[in-house]
């Protein structure tokens, strides 16, 4: 019970942490909005860190926050599947998704740490630094994947799809 409250306060945070990128982003553009119309004095920063900040957004919510009944999938033959053929499905396809992670992970790691040779053009940021967050979206796909499996294979079935249980994650 400790490891999952432990679990719980670490996805609240992470989820802290997604909305703060999120308001970020807003207010850059926004200020990107009254620098430009009302001042008349463009600016590059802005867009720079939207962008930059656009990025993590997607693969930190993707790793930390996003849960597998949340991902967006083509699901039409995997739905309909009974549970012990969604079971072999899902886990192919976990060992597929695992295993050219595992085999991609040094060479995203190799180019990640190739590219503190760069600075972004605006804000001087190194671009290691930018693109870190695709090596922590990596290992956390890997680890999930792996997680996944191991509760598939325990004999937790993956969740059969229930169109009448379909929200926006409200």
């Amino acid at each position: 019970m400790r490891l999952k409250a432990i679990g719980d306060w670490l996805y609240l945070r992470a989820e802290n942490v997604l909305a703060a990128m999120l308001a970020v982003m807003f207010f850059a553009f926004l200020l990107q909005i009254f620098f430009r119309y009302v001042l008349n004095w463009p600016t590059g920063w802005t867009n720079e860190l939207s962008a930059i900040l656009w990025i993590w957004i997607v693969l930190w919510g993707a790793a930390f926050v996003l849960t597998e009944q949340e991902e967006m999938r083509f699901d039409l033959i995997y739905a309909s599947a009974r549970p012990r053929p969604r079971s072999a499905m899902f886990l192919a396809f976990a060992a597929a998704l695992v295993v050219l992670y595992a085999v991609s992970l040094p060479a995203v790691v190799d180019y990640v740490t190739f590219m503190r040779v760069q600075k972004t053009a605006y804000m001087h940021l190194r671009f290691d630094w930018v693109f870190s967050i695709y090596v922590v979206f990596v290992v956390a796909v890997i680890v999930r994947y792996i997680w996944v499996s191991w509760q598939v294979l325990r004999g937790s079935a993956p969740d059969e799809f229930d169109p009448a249980k379909a929200s926006s994650g409200v």
